[in-house]
C-alpha cells in the first residue's frame, strides 16, 4: 500500500515539474484543458504520456528482472541476461539506418529522413528481432533441459552476436543514418504516446498476471530444481514460459522506449532483501518499486535538462551503479 501510494504521489508530483517553467496555476488549468493552448499541449501531449510509460515500463522491467533471477537462480540476472535488448538495438539500428529513413540511399539529406522516418516501424522491427532472439535461446535451451547456466551463457552468446552485427552495421552507415540510430538506443520516455502506453501496458499486465498465477511454483523453484519437481512442477515448463513471457515484456518497452538499464536490477533486490522472496509479495512489490525507480529518474531528467529531457536510461544507470554497488558491500558478515 506504501509503495502504491508512492506511485500515485510522484506520478502527481510529474504534473507539475519540467523544463518548461510552468507554474503550478499553470499545470492545474491546462490538466482541466483551461488556458494556454501551448501549456494544455505539453501537458496532454508530453507530460501525461511519459508518466504513464514510466510506471509501465518500469513495472515492466522490474517485474522482468525478478522472473529472470529467480529461474536462472542468479543475482545479476536482468532483461538483458538473454540478449533481448542486443537484439532490439539490432532491429532498431536495421530500420533506421537501411529501412525506415533509407539512409544508405538518400545519403545526409535530413529533408529525407523526416519524410521517410516511422518511429513505429522501427519499434516493430526492434521487436521483431527481440522476438526472434528470445525464440532461438530458449530453442537452444530445449536441448540441456533449460539448465541455468546454458540459459545464460547462451544469452551472452547470442546477444554478442547481435552486438557484432549492430556494429558492422552502423560502420556502414552515413552520419545522418549513425546519429539517430545512436540517439534511438538512449532510454527516452519522450517517445511515448498513448498508443504505445497501451500497448505496453497490455504485455506488462497480462504478464504480470500470469507470474501471479504461476507465485506458488515460482516459490517452490527457489529451492532448487529438485524440490521443485518433488512437490509437482514441471520446472522444464515453467522456466520456458516465464522467461519467454518476461522477455516479451523486454521487447516490448525496449522496442518502444530504448534500453533503460538497472531497473531490472536494483527494485527486485531490494524488493526482495526488504519484503523476503514470497512471489505473492515481491511480483506486486516489483511492480510497484519499478514504477517509483522510473518516475524519480524521469522527473530528475525533466529538471535538470535546461529546455529538453535526458534521456531517463542515463539518469537509471547513474544513480542505479552507486546505489546497486552499496547495497552489496552493506552486507556485512556474508
Amino acid at each position: 500500500m506504501l509503495l502504491l501510494i508512492a506511485v500515485i504521489l510522484l506520478a502527481f508530483a510529474g504534473l507539475f515539474i519540467g523544463s518548461s517553467h510552468m507554474t503550478m496555476r499553470d499545470s492545474f488549468g491546462a490538466l482541466f484543458k483551461k488556458g494556454n493552448a501551448a501549456q494544455v499541449r505539453i501537458l496532454w501531449n508530453i507530460r501525461i504520456p511519459r508518466i504513464l510509460a514510466a510506471i509501465i515500463a518500469g513495472a515492466g522491467l522490474s517485474v522482468s528482472g525478478l522472473i529472470m533471477q529467480t529461474n536462472l537462480n542468479n543475482p545479476m540476472a536482468s532483461p538483458a541476461t538473454l540478449g533481448v535488448s542486443n537484439a532490439a538495438v539490432f532491429g532498431a539500428n536495421l530500420s533506421i539506418i537501411a529501412f525506415a529513413g533509407g539512409f544508405l540511399s538518400t545519403g545526409n539529406n535530413l529533408n529525407h529522413y523526416a519524410v521517410g522516418a516511422n518511429p513505429y516501424a522501427t519499434s516493430l522491427v526492434a521487436f521483431l528481432f527481440s522476438t526472434l532472439s528470445i525464440l532461438v535461446i530458449l530453442g537452444l535451451c530445449r536441448l540441456r533441459s533449460f539448465q541455468p547456466d546454458v540459459v545464460v551463457l547462451a544469452g551472452i552468446a547470442v546477444g554478442s552476436v547481435w552486438t557484432a552485427a549492430t556494429t558492422i552495421l552502423q560502420f556502414y552507415a552515413t552520419d545522418v543514418g549513425l546519429s539517430a540510430a545512436v540517439i534511438w538506443t538512449f532510454g527516452d520516455l519522450g517517445r511515448a504516446a498513448y498508443r504505445t502506453d497501451l500497448i505496453m501496458a497490455v504485455v506488462v499486465l497480462a504478464g504480470a498476471l500470469y507470474f501471479y498465477a504461476v507465485s506458488w511454483r515460482l516459490n517452490a523453484l527457489l529451492g532448487g530444481d529438485a524440490a521443485a519437481k518433488s512437490m509437482g512442477v514441471n520446472v522444464e515448463l515453467l522456466r520456458f514460459s516465464s522467461m519467454l513471457a518476461a522477455s516479451l515484456i523486454t521487447a516490448v518497452c525496449v522496442s518502444y522506449l530504448g534500453i533503460i538499464g538497472f531497473v531490472g536490477i536494483i527494485c527486485p533486490h531490494v524488493v526482495k532483501r526488504l519484503l523476503g522472496y514470497d512471489h505473492r509479495i515481491s511480483i506486486p512489490a516489483s511492480l510497484l518499486s519499478g514504477s517509483i525507480l522510473l518516475l524519480l529518474a524521469d522527473t530528475l531528467s525533466r529538471s535538470i535538462g535546461n529546455g529538453s529531457a535526458l534521456p531517463v536510461g542515463a539518469i537509471t544507470s547513474l544513480a542505479g551503479a552507486p546505489f546497486f554497488l552499496a547495497i552489496i558491500f552493506s552486507r556485512k558478515g556474508e
